[in-house]
């Protein structure tokens, strides 16, 4: 921590560098500014790696930053094959990035070892590499000399880094409804009748309900779909409050990370940074804390046997909700949603005022950003390959790793209807998967410098094609004491606590070779 941030609060200090990173991307990634003066808004999430926190050596580290605030409608996820991103809300875009982060991370360092493989282990099996964000796990056996149960993945986060996330507003959802009663001018709660088609409920499996996401006032602590216009084709996403109310129990690793890297308490939402007018204190209570909806989930883990000394397997893990003044983000940030404007019902304006003209015309931005940090360690000829670049900005001396445009779900340029592979976002389901898949069955590494990869990806090391054939496939575990299993259960188990939730199924019948682009670039 230097002398110049030593004076402000932490949250501050996240607020200011993912703002910082976020302005220094290029304009065809921001929304857009009119003649007139209006602009439109958008929803902006970072996350940030703190290590060494309260210390003198604390240092803050920006991975990822993303914007959007459009998701896809239930009729098109069938069509997707991987390839689309369903939900583009800045938070569910954030996590995605993360994973693509800590994926090439992971990818990077077994690079490393196989450039210094006199560096890959010490004699216990500690990892002692110049990754500040990960490291390999020590080799532990039991008193009878075989390896522990559950066998846990060969990375983990490093101890001392605790991962944040900023969002300049409030996760929609019922960690803000509070705020959306609030800014209406009769805050009662209130209740939309149901329309004939039916799409403000909808019966969940378990018998609950599932509410539309502004739907239902007098309805709170319950699961909804994602906010949007009343005249929209619904969708079966998550709202972001209860997406990150599950998060506190899978924590922020994804089918294909949870392969490698255990989940230890480091790799939890360590705190979520919000401007302090977009907290509700009573609504995240409600949504994401131990005494709210949350309660049945409160000191259960997964395995149920924890050592606790290490700390390794799923817990719920709620986090802290952290407030930066508004003042200082709206300084910081432009393009928030305007505030409506009202006006005593007796003394109605005689003409709309500036404030009024631009809320009315206001809307949100169509465009998603989506940055992430370069790993540590990279093989330069595969930065053209992965990104689709060959020239990638560099942020407040942050070298990049992703950067991407994304429209209607696949990157700038393409068409949701018919994207292709080079139309898919590095973020996006097939390429996720691809990239795992890479990485575990790349002939050039050798057993010792992969590890225990090979005992959690049961992918045939140096194959052409994986063993599983669709994506369904990969994401079934393989065993009881499998860690995906263990996983698994966590998710169906905070499931079931969170009332209302429905699968968003349909994309999941659909193998790699989505990925086999027939059409030819362009000379």
């Amino acid at each position: 921590m230097n002398s110049e941030t030593s004076g402000t609060t932490l949250s501050s200090r996240i607020a200011s560098l993912v703002h910082a990173h976020f302005n220094a991307l290029p304009t065809r990634s921001k929304p857009s500014i009119f003649p007139d003066g209006s602009r439109e808004w958008i929803p902006m999430t970072g996350i940030v790696a703190v290590k060494g926190e309260n210390t003198p050596l604390e240092t803050l580290t920006c991975l990822t930053v993303t914007s959007g605030a459009k998701c896809l409608s239930a009729s098109h996820i069938p069509r997707c094959n991987g390839l689309v991103l369903h939900d583009c809300h800045a938070e569910i875009l954030a996590i995605r990035a993360f994973n693509y982060w800590l994926l090439t991370e992971c990818k990077g360092l077994l690079f490393q070892e196989q450039q210094s493989p006199h560096d890959a282990l010490n004699p216990d099996g500690a990892e002692p590499s110049g990754s500040s964000f990960i490291r390999r796990r020590s080799t532990e056996h039991g008193e009878d000399g075989h390896k522990p149960h559950p066998e846990w993945p060969p990375f983990e986060i490093q101890p001392d880094i605790n991962i944040y996330m900023y969002c300049t507003c409030a996760p929609c959802g019922d960690g803000s409804m509070e705020l959306c009663m609030a800014a209406q001018e009769d805050a009662t709660p209130w209740e939309v009748p149901q329309t004939q088609n039916g799409h403000d409920t909808e019966d969940t499996p378990n018998g609950d309900m599932f509410l539309d996401g502004r739907a239902h006032f007098s309805l709170l602590g319950i699961v909804r779909r994602k906010p949007s216009r009343t005249d929209a084709e619904s969708t079966r996403s998550k709202s972001c409050s209860d997406k990150l109310a599950l998060r506190q129990v899978s924590s922020l690793l994804s089918s294909e990370t949870s392969r490698l890297v255990a989940p230890t308490k480091n790799v939890y939402i360590a705190g979520l940074v919000l401007p302090e007018e977009e907290i509700s204190r009573v609504a995240c209570e409600r949504s994401f804390g131990a005494n709210g909806r949350m309660e049945g989930l409160a000191g259960r883990s997964w395995p149920e046997k924890i050592d606790h000394d290490k700390e390794t397997g799923y817990q719920f893990r709620p986090f802290q909700i952290l407030s930066v003044p508004s003042e200082e983000v709206a300084a910081l940030w432009c393009f928030a949603k305007p505030k409506p404007v009202t006006s005593p019902a007796l003394t109605p304006p005689k003409e709309d005022t500036p404030q009024t003209q631009s809320a009315k015309k206001s809307k949100p931005g169509n465009a998603s950003a989506v940055w992430t940090l370069a790993p540590t360690y990279c093989d330069p000829s595969e930065i053209m390959t992965e990104t689709g670049s060959k020239a990638l900005p560099t942020l407040r001396r942050s070298k990049t790793g992703l950067y991407e445009t994304v429209i209607n779900g696949v990157k700038q340029g393409n068409r949701a209807s018919a994207p292709g592979a080079r139309g898919a976002s590095a973020l996006s389901r097939a390429k996720l998967w691809a990239l795992y898949h890479n990485m575990t069955s790349d002939s050039t590494l050798t057993s010792a410098q992969v590890g225990d990869v090979s005992a959690v990806a049961p992918e045939t090391r140096g194959a052409q094609k994986p063993q599983e054939s669709t994506y369904m496939k990969f994401k079934e575990p393989h065993g009881k004491e499998d860690p995906s299993s263990i996983r698994m259960q966590a998710i169906r188990d905070a499931q079931q606590v969170l009332k209302g939730w429905m699968p968003n199924s349909g994309d999941e019948g659909w193998g790699l070779d989505v990925l086999a682009d027939s059409k030819k670039r362009k000379r």
